[in-house]
């Protein structure tokens, strides 16, 4: 058993060496990877070194370098080697994070992890908590809760008698809102019809005067999601007032932190969360800002009976132990891995200085990466950053700006130093910057910059 462990080790090993070196973007062409790991299924098996071994050398090319310092695509971070080793070790230990009976430590370190986050956050004390795969779970464990708490009020079972029948909830946001949140509404059966658009302002920010007119044609179920850091602009909606205005309209308020609520870290961003602890739940990514493995969402629920109320079922083969929270109680699957130990050894590695640092060292980064790309000959600045993200745009001599750009995004990835997304932005095409990595460096933006000025410069000239 070791010997295959070891050699997974060591090319775990190599690959992690080789990120700074090797190109970001895929080399291989989807029909290739395709003619080397498909195949009819194996009648016999083979050695399980073999196995390792094949497996590196049949996805060689096709493994998009997100870990690199230079990967500013979508909003992903790296790994953190601490936490990537307590990921080796949840998997080696294989517990079944699902209550405190079936994996004690992780229950522990669950407990821990959740009380830890509530201080980093800001958030109320006496707030559930779960550990869930990702925001876009995290925005569904919250709505959950929502669908819950705005039905009960209204003498509704949600859990007992479904939605048919039920009071129509809606889902106030703005149209920059992640499409997880759309997502989320179809699996808990509200649909995607129950959200309404409420208007923003030029930056993204939800507008008071518009939020307190969708909430007046209604009294029935709303929930209104506001955002901590955009995912293209990183800007904040102004909680206090939001709070103030959906409570007094008895609506639910959720925030999708899933890389901004990690602002509250830094002494330098918090004050862009001010009011957000007043909201009624949240959601965030450990694998973005933290840099955990992927895997890592949490979530929280200023009203834990309502959280509890929407996921918690007793089976005839469970024990119940009140001596530490069960943490099938409290999120929408059983059976899991436990989630908690990256987060435990990250933030014992890194404390809550070190994440300080790294939240106020990526957003410098973004903003360099923003101002100097934005500077050059044929680019400009659409938005620069509020914490980490920002949008560039570039500028065709024929005048259709919107082609170019997606050009010139191809052509820096092909380039290989460094990744970059295109997204659509107030009716335009733009290049998005993203920097939430722990490995990126002043070297990287260096070399980011140099790749995109010579890209830029001779799409120009032909």
């Amino acid at each position: 058993m070791t010997n295959v462990l070891d050699r997974a080790a060591a090319h775990a090993a190599a690959f992690l060496d080789s990120l700074s070196s090797r190109p970001i973007a895929t080399t291989t062409p989807i029909a290739e990877l395709q003619s080397r790991l498909g195949g009819p299924l194996p009648e016999a098996g083979m050695p399980a070194e073999a196995v390792i071994d094949a497996l590196v050398r049949d996805t060689e090319g096709g493994l998009i370098g997100s870990g690199s310092g230079r990967f500013f695509g979508w909003v992903i971070g790296g790994t953190l080697p601490v936490a990537l080793a307590a990921d080796w070790l949840t998997s080696a230990w294989d517990q079944n994070a699902a209550s405190n009976l079936t994996a004690p430590a992780e229950a522990v370190v669950e407990q821990v992890c959740g009380e830890w986050a509530k201080e980093m956050f800001g958030l109320p004390a006496s707030a559930s908590f779960a550990f869930v795969t990702g925001c876009q779970m995290a925005h569904t464990t919250a709505l959950a809760a929502a669908r819950h708490k705005l039905m009960r009020d209204r003498g509704w079972d949600v859990e007992a008698k479904g939605l048919a029948g039920a009071p129509p909830l809606r889902i106030l946001t703005t149209e920059n809102r992640h499409e997880s949140i759309l997502r989320s509404a179809r699996l808990l059966g509200v649909g995607t019809d129950a959200i309404v658009y409420v208007q923003a302002d030029n930056s993204g920010r939800i507008e008071m005067r518009a939020l307190e007119q969708a909430l007046s044609r209604t009294d029935g179920p709303t929930v209104v999601c506001l955002q901590a850091g955009d995912l293209n602009t990183g800007v904040f909606d102004p909680f206090e007032p939001a709070c103030r205005l959906a409570h007094a309209a008895k609506a639910w308020v959720h925030v999708d932190g899933a890389f901004g609520l990690w602002a509250a870290a830094s002494e330098r961003h918090r004050h862009l969360l001010a009011g957000a602890e007043r909201a009624d739940s949240w959601a965030t990514d450990g694998h973005k800002w933290l840099n955990l493995p992927f895997d890592s969402g949490l979530v929280f629920v200023a009203d834990a009976a309502a959280h509890r109320a929407s996921f918690a079922q007793d089976t005839s083969y469970s024990v119940p132990t009140e001596q530490v929270r069960n943490q099938k109680d409290w999120n929408p699957e059983w059976s899991r891995r436990g989630r908690g130990f990256p987060f435990y050894a990250a933030v014992r590695a890194l404390g809550r200085s070190g994440i300080c640092e790294m939240v106020d060292r990526c957003c410098g980064h973004a903003e360099r990466l923003v101002r100097e790309i934005g500077g050059l000959d044929g680019a400009e600045i659409v938005a620069a950053p509020v914490i980490n993200q920002g949008l560039v745009r570039f500028l065709g001599r024929d005048g259709d700006h919107d082609a170019f750009t997606d050009g010139v995004i191809r052509r820096i990835q092909q380039d290989g130093v460094a990744w970059f997304g295109g997204v659509t932005w107030g009716g335009m095409r733009v290049m998005r910057v993203s920097v939430c990595n722990w490995l990126t460096s002043d070297d990287d933006i260096d070399r980011t910059v140099e790749s995109v000025r010579k890209v830029l410069m001779l799409m120009r000239r032909s």
